[in-house]
């Protein structure tokens, strides 16, 4: 052994045989070796699975079960709870959709002449508590009147050429319009100017 160091390129050592052969490397404790794969591989390199005991495939099957039935209760809960935003929305707005004509008759009476102030004041009051009500439920009205033309928000009922008004502007207003959110409760029946 001592020849073979000695006579080894890079050896430092100008021994005469008297030298200690170094220590082999110690080999690394088990915590730092890799895990085992769960598969093993063959001598021709494809991996060959590893069968599970009766109680691991059980495990198994349990867990896949578990999580299946866990993704379906999520998407009934997300489900239930967006029917339940829908449902709660179009109530609101079958609701509001009856409750405009009762708007519009308020903005006629209180257009038309009236002698008794005092009964003219007391309706004034009640419109503003209805529309302040109709507002709190998120309705809003749809811009109309020297506005551009809007077939998604507007229904035109009448053209009209005036001078007066560019291209498509709406210049009359015969009934508003109403927004629930960004969805459209009613829309507005106008007339728009010089139609091309």
């Amino acid at each position: 052994m001592t020849e073979e160091l000695r006579d080894t390129p890079g050896c430092e050592n100008d021994c005469d045989g008297t030298c200690e052969p170094m220590d082999p490397m110690p080999e690394a404790p088990n915590d730092f070796l890799e895990e085992e794969p769960p598969f093993l591989e063959t001598d021709d390199g494809e991996p060959e699975i590893i069968e599970l005991t009766p109680e691991q495939q059980a495990l198994q099957e349990a867990n896949d079960k578990y999580m299946r039935l866990f993704a379906e209760f999520d998407n009934y809960r997300k489900r239930t709870a967006k029917e339940k935003t829908e449902s709660y929305q179009d109530a609101v707005a079958k609701t509001v959709l009856e409750l405009l004509p009762v708007v519009d008759n308020f903005e006629r009476a209180m257009a038309s002449p009236c002698a008794d102030e005092a009964f003219r004041s007391g309706m004034e009051k009640i419109y503003q508590q209805l529309c302040e009500t109709l507002k709190k439920l998120g309705v809003t009205e749809i811009p109309a009147m020297g506005e551009v033309f809007d077939p998604k928000m507007h229904n035109a009922i009448r053209q009209v050429d005036d001078e007066n008004y560019d291209e498509n502007i709406i210049c009359e207003v015969y009934q508003k319009g109403y927004l629930l959110g960004s969805r459209i409760i009613r829309h507005a029946m106008v007339s728009v100017a010089n139609c091309s």
